[in-house]
């Protein structure tokens, strides 16, 4: 591949990357997690309510975190709400541990159940979010071919437990079935990428380097790369890019850990996003 079919390759991902980033349902459309108690939870635009969120109606509904953990939601008959897409009253809250949480909408607002570590709460979007609507767009290093490393594969068996921290304070585990090895400027690097979800294709790849807090995101950036075969694994760093938690407070990213923090330059891929606070 010639080097500008490769940066052409790399800018077809990025254009893709932020249509999916801008999208309704995108990141930037964020505006709230609220997390939920057990038992029944207020949710609407008074101030009364247990969970209170702009732009719905004062009495929204209710929804119950139950003693077996299912969560249900029940709408007011006057909220003009509806439960994926459709005029429901009452639906159990399916949340984002499987495919396809349910979603309860209001106009431009929508939100889905998520758990973490046993934590419960609401990811409140509005595709009018001014996260969205005034989006800048992402700085990147220039793409260069030198940043497209091609790694020796270590596989490890058992895979090894990646304790992961997250913004939010859990810690979540990430099986990495082995280690990508690469040498730069004469020293030796190791990371590990991971199974993010039992069934993935690809790897995922959560790092921090030496740009870090500079001139990239502190916390981490991302990187997907596609199963190692004959005993190697491709690193495009030209492909890194930042976390949720770089655009939004909303998200709940996990953090580099220890093992994937490279005392080196990555001077390739997303810069840090201007307008973060």
């Amino acid at each position: 591949m010639t080097t500008d079919s490769y940066t052409q390759e790399v800018e077809r991902w990025h254009a893709a990357r932020i249509a999916r980033l801008t999208a309704p349902d995108g990141w930037l459309s964020l505006v709230g997690l609220e997390w939920l108690q057990p038992g029944v939870n207020r949710i609407g635009s008074a101030a009364d309510n247990d969970l209170v969120l702009a732009k719905v109606p004062t009495r929204l509904g209710t929804v119950e975190w139950a003693e077996d953990g299912t969560l249900t939601i029940a709408l007011d008959p006057a909220s003009g709400a509806t439960i994926d897409g459709l005029p429901a009253m009452q639906a159990r809250l399916v949340d984002d541990s499987l495919a396809d949480p349910t979603i309860v909408g209001f106009g431009s607002v929508s939100f889905i159940a998520i758990d973490r570590g046993g934590r419960k709460g609401l990811r409140v979007r509005d595709t009018e979010a001014p996260t969205r609507t005034q989006f800048a767009g992402i700085e990147r290093f220039p793409v260069d071919p030198a940043w497209r490393i091609v790694a020796d594969w270590q596989p490890l068996d058992p895979p090894f437990q990646l304790a992961t921290g997250t913004v939010i304070g859990t810690i979540e585990n990430y099986p990495a079935p082995g280690k990508a090895v690469f040498e730069r400027d004469g020293q030796r690097f190791e990371l590990y990428p991971v199974v993010e979800v039992p069934g993935d294709t690809r790897l995922f790849l959560i790092f921090a380097d030496r740009t870090s807090g500079k001139e990239t995101y502190g916390a981490a950036r991302f990187l997907y790369a596609d199963m190692p075969g004959d005993g190697r694994i491709v690193l495009d760093f030209n492909r890194a890019y930042n976390p949720p938690c770089a655009f939004t407070p909303y998200a709940t990213c996990p953090l580099a850990p220890s093992e994937n923090r490279l005392d080196l330059r990555v001077a390739a891929g997303e810069l840090k996003y201007r307008q973060h606070p």
